[in-house]
């Protein structure tokens, strides 16, 4: 089963999401639904990976059948600088996305 209602809820309430892909743990601030190939992707900023802060502030894609021990936090964040909602590769294929 996919992790999308753990994505879901992160983006709608801007909560992180803790989870593993590639096996690297990752806690994530998600920020847009959507899909691309007909497979459901998360665009989200890593916080952590292997515990450990970010070199940089990005927004990275995650294809959601990759992602494994997904776990919604009770961590809030803010919307990210990086985050442009009105890039060309949404358009037509955003299910949800945060609102400012």
């Amino acid at each position: 089963m996919l992790p999308s209602k753990e994505f879901f809820e992160g983006v709608a309430l801007k909560k992180c999401v803790s989870a593993t892909y590639n096996k690297t743990a990752f806690k994530l601030a998600p920020h847009i639904l959507y899909t691309r190939h007909d497979e459901m992707h998360v665009d989200a900023v890593p916080l952590e990976k292997d515990g450990q802060p970010p070199r940089e502030i990005k927004l990275a894609t995650f294809k959601l059948a990759g992602l494994k021990d997904v776990l919604v936090e009770d961590q809030h964040f803010e919307r990210s600088d990086v985050f442009e909602p009105q890039a060309e590769k949404y358009d037509g294929t955003t299910l949800l996305a945060i609102e400012d």
